[in-house]
């Protein structure tokens, strides 16, 4: 497996959120804090247009390829235009460097809401939820390459394509508690149908998975080595059709054999259905807790110290969050998850949001104010009020139509999981 420890002062100054030291060695990913206001917005999103295809290219790669407001109305522009044009038979998106894409440009979100620009904050919201959507329900076949860091709001674009391609160079991981938020983009629908409980060890604790273990729990329905996308980008340029099932077959014929070693977390199966069963992050950790004291588990070990960097109320919230999602479609996710956002950002109760932000992203000083600071001091009343509309005329979500030619239906791509 490949070692991410050459990289990590990389992703520490550059990537958009933050992920704990894991058991296969990459540091924490955060963000540098600078202004990011002059990208030009017609360069953002490119678009190689191939005989029946179109390759759309995300093209920030000084911040990792992170999406934000433009970005998110650009993509929506495209893809629906596609939708409608028979010349176009499949869609195909990558990023630009070494980031498929690295999250939602929080820093960004952050400086609307100190400045007062609060509806451009929640634009930003909406338009990337929006887009999710309308990726998970497309009509067409949707190829996301996912060669490099895939996390946050880049995981939400990539994990609901009908196809998604890993390499060896890919790194996953939904890390949204650690700045005080919680696991979005439609993340509390995937997440809750993983094998066993790795959807709530994933969301609770930020940690990363590797482009094999992608594949192995579903994430991902292909895995080819990275050397070789040129030729299978070149060759998908050549094919004509829009037949899912052909573009399937076509990505397995460029498939490359998966090796796993000894860290692979598939091996802590056992021990993590065991400790991440439980009904209240309360449990968790005492399980974990007891099996550390035991065993003297490593993994247990580093996993305690993830969950001890997040804020209390943020693990409550998320756990509660993927708990529900196992019995929600992905529109009732995205529209819960927003109402959570919200809340997170704008509400009366805990705003851990900014804190985190702040302390990790842009102060850099990784010693954030949690409130509450301990897990008994979080209410029921607290984490329920989280998951309510702001205000009894704020307007929810609202999502694109479903297009009627969309053949693809949600549980058809859920099912390759």
């Amino acid at each position: 497996m490949l070692s991410f420890k050459t990289n990590s002062q990389y992703c520490l100054k550059m990537c958009r959120f933050p992920s704990l030291i894991s058991n296969r060695g990459l540091r924490s990913s955060l963000n540098n804090g600078k202004n990011y206001y002059n990208d030009h917005p017609h360069s953002l999103v490119l678009v190689e247009e191939r005989a029946n295809s179109r390759t759309v290219i995300l093209n920030r790669p000084h911040v990792l390829n992170a999406l934000n407001t433009s970005m998110g109305a650009l993509l929506t522009k495209q893809y629906e235009s596609w939708e409608n044009n028979s010349g176009v038979d499949f869609v195909v998106i990558k990023g630009n460097g070494r980031s498929f894409c690295a999250g939602g440009d929080v820093v960004s979100a952050y400086r609307m809401l100190k400045e007062g620009r609060v509806e451009e904050c929640k634009e930003f919201f909406r338009t990337l939820y929006s887009f999710v959507y309308l990726v998970a329900t497309y009509s067409k076949p949707h190829v996301a390459i996912m060669d490099g860091i895939t996390m946050g709001g880049g995981a939400g674009i990539a994990v609901h394509a009908s196809y998604r391609l890993a390499t060896e160079k890919t790194v996953f991981a939904m890390p949204e508690v650690l700045i005080g938020f919680h696991p979005d983009v439609g993340s509390s629908y995937y997440l809750s149908r993983l094998p066993g409980h790795l959807g709530e060890y994933l969301g609770l604790t930020g940690a990363t998975l590797s482009g094999e273990e992608m594949l192995f729990c579903g994430l991902a329905t292909h895995y080819s080595l990275s050397a070789r996308l040129p030729l299978i980008e070149e060759q998908l340029g050549t094919l004509l059709t829009d037949d899912f099932s052909a573009v399937g077959t076509f990505l397995g014929k460029y498939s490359d054999p998966v090796h796993l070693n000894q860290n692979h977390i598939f091996h802590k199966f056992e021990i993590l259905n065991k400790c991440f069963s439980h009904g209240t992050v309360e449990e968790i950790i005492h399980a974990l807790e007891s099996e550390a004291a035991k065993t003297k588990d490593e993994w247990c070990v580093s996993t305690l110290e993830r969950l001890k960097e997040a804020p209390p109320f943020s693990l409550k919230v998320s756990l509660k969050s993927i708990r529900q999602g196992r019995f929600q479609t992905l529109e009732q996710c995205l529209m819960r998850e927003y109402r959570m956002t919200n809340q997170a950002i704008f509400g009366q109760v805990p705003n851990n949001f900014c804190e985190g932000v702040r302390a990790r992203l842009v102060d850099k000083s990784f010693t954030p104010k949690w409130y509450p600071l301990r897990l008994e001091q979080v209410t029921e009343d607290m984490v329920n009020a989280y998951f309510e509309r702001l205000s009894w005329d704020e307007p929810d979500l609202q999502l694109p139509s479903p297009n009627k030619l969309r053949g693809l239906s949600l549980s058809h791509v859920m099912s390759r999981m």
